[in-house]
């Protein structure tokens, strides 16, 4: 059920607008309107949401209309941005060369609610959450509803770092929208690191809000903030995590990225390059969104692997949320697993107690062992629909066909539309989902693909696998803070070739050395430690 609200102050916007416009403008013209647009020497221009531009045929702009609205509004700043006092709606400022107002766009500010129900969860982790999307896609409503979820409903002290009075709105009172969060304006906005290192230092703050994370130096203060235990809930410029990760300025904010030369040996046991690409430290964010539009997110539940995976070029693909869904079981799981994990944490504190500063890698299992689907929908493209479904009766299998894309978790489409540009798989991978290809409409093949796409071949042995592969990292995890805590040679317990790689990238990552000793199935993993490991380090 779709329970989004929208509310606005319409009235005071019109009544700092000239009459050329007020007359011809009404509130029933105004319900999508994203913007108005007044230059001199042209007809006022209203933008609709949906990229419609409707034209005002009164008479042109002239110097003394922006300047009858320029003198109704609080003085402009640096950044040549103005507000209505009291509401959301944002005034901007086109100059010319000797600085006087040429232009203004007056771009209309709505309270929308609804629009995190679906991801209420995740705002109820105690996690930093920064949120990534073109302009206009909602990025600072969603800022704003998430200020007043977290300080009215949860009870925490919340600081929103408010430049350009885009979330609060102007004047000296913040707008309601935020609930009782406190708001900290930033006077210019090269300005707003400072503001946002002050937050920290002065008010106590549980969580942060902060919008349009820009520069290296904002960078810098998110990480110094999340580094002190405070929630941090941010947007960034970017389309993607994979965008944002190629971003040399803010690619910090996920982890950063590092050139690293390989040995031989290792290039040949990863099967990769010598010169290869991997996260520099952990992610100052603990989630990643990514906003495809107005009613879909794509949610990045950890980011440190979500990059691990996509600088090694292994297939990962975020859950995605509908504003318009219910996710009340989510929500009230994540409740549980938020009260489960902090006492996991306390657990681990005491046989671990540096286990947060020196274990930085952490392995996790696939998006589809990590939750169980009861069936999986298929969107078919060009790909017979009666053959496929004899394959799902046949293998007695968990899914079914679907006619609408955006409920799909697969697309199995024909090979010969793959380099067509078709618009239905440019909209599969705007959904981040995976598509597989048939080259004929045979049985067979039909059945091998789809086969492939449930991941069905090997369920029960990949299963087995990733719960073996995270057992023996935790004992790696475990003998390596021995190792760093002084402790000789550790020997582990045997495991497989593909086990074994992963238990030594784990050790490289703190600088140790390990190999692989013992022959057939007792091959395992021995660290270097005590005198050994002094000697390496001397």
């Amino acid at each position: 059920m779709n329970n989004i609200q929208f509310h606005t102050d319409l009235d005071r916007l019109l009544n700092i607008m000239p009459e050329k416009v007020t007359k011809y403008v009404t509130h029933e013209q105004l319900d999508d309107v994203i913007e108005i647009v007044l230059d001199i020497g042209r007809y006022p221009e209203v933008r609709h949401s949906g990229g419609k531009i409707e034209r005002i045929n009164s008479s042109e702009i002239t110097e003394d209309d922006l300047k009858y609205i320029t003198d109704r509004l609080p003085e402009f700043t640096t950044d040549n941005r103005s507000g209505v006092p009291g509401t959301l709606h944002r005034i901007s400022a086109i100059r010319n060369r000797q600085g006087r107002v040429v232009g203004l766009t007056c771009r209309i500010g709505r309270v929308v609610t609804g629009t995190i129900a679906c991801i209420k969860d995740f705002c109820l982790m105690n996690k930093s959450i920064l949120f990534l999307g073109k302009p206009g896609v909602g990025k600072t409503t969603k800022l704003r509803e998430i200020s007043r979820l977290v300080a009215d409903e949860l009870g925490k002290r919340v600081v929103v770092v408010d430049t350009s009075n885009e979330i609060a709105g102007d004047g000296d009172t913040p707008h309601p929208a935020i609930g009782s969060a406190r708001r900290m304006q930033v006077k210019q906005p090269e300005f707003q690191k400072d503001i946002m290192i002050e937050a920290v230092e002065n008010h106590t703050p549980e969580v942060i809000v902060v919008d349009e994370i820009g520069t290296e130096a904002e960078a810098q203060a998110a990480r110094t903030i999340a580094e002190r235990g405070v929630m941090l809930i941010a947007t960034a410029h970017g389309n993607s995590l994979e965008s944002l990760i190629k971003n040399p300025t803010l690619s910090d904010l996920v982890g950063g990225i590092q050139s690293v030369t390989l040995g031989d040996d290792e290039a040949k046991r990863r099967s990769s390059q010598k010169t290869v690409l991997e996260r520099e430290k952990q992610p100052t964010f603990d989630i990643v969104i990514e906003i495809i539009d107005r009613n879909t997110l794509a949610v990045y539940k950890d980011t440190a692997e979500a990059v691990d995976y996509i600088l090694r070029g292994w297939p990962i693909r975020p859950e995605i949320r509908k504003v318009d869904k219910n996710y009340d079981e989510k929500i009230s799981s994540a409740q549980n697993e938020s009260s489960v994990s902090s006492q996991i944490n306390k657990l681990e504190d005491k046989i671990l107690p540096h286990a947060e500063d020196s274990l930085k890698f952490s392995f996790s299992r696939q998006e589809y062992t990590k939750e169980v689907k009861p069936f999986k929908k298929i969107y078919l493209y060009a790909v017979s629909k009666s053959i496929v479904e004899k394959v799902i009766e046949r293998l007695d299998l968990n899914a079914e066909i679907t006619r609408n894309i955006d409920e799909a978790d697969v697309v199995i489409a024909h090979k010969n539309f793959a380099k067509g540009g078709a618009k239905i798989l440019s909209t599969a991978n705007d959904y981040r989902l995976q598509v597989f290809y048939v080259r004929t409409n045979s049985m067979a093949q039909i059945q091998k693909v789809v086969k492939e796409a449930l991941d069905i071949q090997d369920a029960q042995v990949l299963q087995g696998y990733c719960d073996d592969a995270e057992r023996a990292l935790d004992e790696a995890k475990i003998a390596i803070n021995k190792i760093l805590a002084g402790a000789e040679n550790i020997e582990l317990t045997p495991q497989n070739q593909q086990i074994r790689k992963l238990q030594h990238e784990l050790v490289e990552q703190h600088n140790l050395e390990s190999k692989s000793v013992g022959e057939g199935s007792n091959r395992h993993l021995r660290i270097v430690g005590g005198k050994d490991f002094d000697k390496k380090i001397g």
